[in-house]
């Protein structure tokens, strides 16, 4: 079996609180960047980009999302306070794609939509074969307005995952699979 293949057979999430130090440094975030955005993207639209959250800055996120939930749930108690708080900071780096999918006259929404999509798994797969875990995540911030805007993204751009990236600090067992019998059907010739 080929290493790539191999690596993708072995791909797994690693949930951030389980994530340690390093996280990449400024070269492996430029290559795992860089293979994130080799991805379809019929048009050459380039329809996402990046928001880095690395060092003090995932604090800072942190407490911009307790801030804002806080405005809805103010009752929260200190274990739902404290969970928001360190939301971004469980991994050593945290990389938003930004779904930047608007109208066109050539290409539909739908297929820049899904190109952001692919971003998020070539930044996983890259990660990995740096020797990191990644996990794609989204959460309430991902669809809230207030959140979004705090974070510097235009009105029509939507957040297509947090990848968060890091050492997994114990080895995780895999999941069931779906039997490739239940989710493959063969087209009658």
């Amino acid at each position: 079996m080929n290493d790539t293949i191999s690596l993708l057979k072995r791909r797994r999430s690693v949930p951030p609180p389980m994530m340690t130090g390093p996280g990449p440094t400024a070269d492996e975030l430029a290559t795992i960047l860089t293979v994130a955005s080799r991805v379809p993207d019929h048009g050459k639209l380039a329809p996402w980009r990046f928001v880095v959250f690395d060092g003090r800055a995932r604090e800072r996120v942190g407490r911009l999302a307790l801030a804002i939930r806080l405005e809805d749930k103010p009752d929260l108690d200190e274990a739902a306070r404290a969970e928001e708080e360190q939301r971004f900071a469980r991994a050593p780096l945290v990389v938003a794609v930004v779904s930047r999918a608007a109208p066109h006259v050539k290409i539909p929404e739908w297929e820049q939509v899904l190109s952001a999509g692919a971003v998020c798994m070539n930044m996983i797969v890259a990660a990995r074969a740096l020797g990191f875990s990644a996990t794609w995540l989204t959460g309430w911030m991902a669809y809230d307005v207030r959140f979004r805007a705090a974070i510097g993204l235009a009105e029509h751009e939507r957040i297509a995952g947090f990848i968060h990236i890091g050492k997994a600090a114990a080895s995780i067992e895999d999941r069931p699979r779906p039997p490739l019998a239940e989710i493959t059907t063969n087209f009658p010739e």
